[in-house]
């Protein structure tokens, strides 16, 4: 960068700008809504720093030199793009927008938020694009402020404390197994219950222990986990083509015909599904209707 632009003030740009427009100070200071004498002081600044007149007096007021018409068009077109630059951001519209959102979401997440979302947002904002990634929650926090993603679903006990948050909704467990099954035309007892086959998810991938097998230690009960799975809607289809059984969220299984839910008999602490986002786009207009358009479908 260098000596001239470093000792150079914005508003003397702005007062050439209107100089060049006027040909006259009295008129330039009108428009700038100064007073007469410091748009002197200005040009008389322009004039040393620039090293040319830029203004001679005339038979009309003030003519340009050749170095003052070589700066004039590209003087305004800099300060054209300065203003755009630092002026507020337009409002978002969402029927031309062309933007990609990158989401970061479980199979859970993608089931219970961004699929019911998924209408409404081609509907509104058909020209963009929707990435949902799967981002193992310790890298959520970095790849949000790293612009890897824009936007994330976790619960609130694993969410990273550096991130913005909005609770979206309070899940649930229940016992679900297949349409029709044997065990499952009523809520079975706690003994019942600990005696049938179950299946777990296992995100950490193989693990065969989860809130629910905690709730039952601490009664001094255990059940019998025979099947882990990493997804949830992989875990679906299994229980409706088998008789194995397991404690999923309810969102899951609210419109699933192949499958029955049943409330446990065994009290198992819930979840709260948050969404997450960055510092760097929380007051960006796209992102705030992305948001409000998520909170307003689950």
């Amino acid at each position: 960068m260098g000596n001239s632009l470093r000792r150079l003030d914005l508003n003397l740009l702005v007062t050439l700008d209107a100089l060049l427009a006027e040909h006259n100070v009295t008129r330039a200071a009108e428009r700038l809504h100064l007073s007469q004498p410091s748009v002197s002081i200005h040009l008389a600044k322009l004039r040393d720093l620039l090293g040319d007149p830029l203004l001679l007096p005339g038979p009309r007021g003030m003519r340009p030199t050749a170095r003052a018409d070589a700066l004039r068009e590209p003087l305004r077109l800099a300060l054209a793009s300065l203003e755009s630059a630092v002026s507020p951001p337009a409002p978002f519209d969402p029927a031309q927008a062309d933007c990609t959102w990158r989401v970061a979401a479980s199979d859970y997440g993608e089931t219970t938020i961004a699929l019911p979302v998924l209408a409404s947002l081609r509907s509104a904002a058909p020209r963009t694009r929707l990435a949902i990634l799967e981002v193992p929650p310790p890298r959520i926090a970095r790849q949000a402020e790293r612009g890897g993603i824009d936007l994330a679903f976790h619960i609130r006990g694993e969410a990273p404390a550096d991130l913005r948050h909005r609770a979206l909704f309070a899940e649930r467990y229940v016992l679900v197994g297949r349409a029709g099954h044997p065990r499952l035309k009523r809520r079975p007892t706690l003994r019942q219950f600990c005696a049938l086959d179950h299946a777990i998810v296992s995100p950490d991938g193989g693990g065969f222990h989860g809130v629910t097998d905690t709730a039952l230690a601490a009664a001094g009960l255990a059940r019998r986990v025979v099947l882990s799975v990493p997804h949830f809607l992989f875990l679906k289809d299994v229980l409706a083509r088998t008789d194995l059984v397991a404690m999923l969220p309810s969102r899951l299984v609210r419109d699933a015909p192949a499958l029955r839910a049943v409330e446990p008999p065994v009290e198992v602490p819930g979840f709260e599904m948050l969404m997450l986002w960055p510092e760097r786009v929380h007051r960006d207009p796209a992102h705030q209707w992305l948001r409000e358009r998520i909170a307003d479908s689950v």
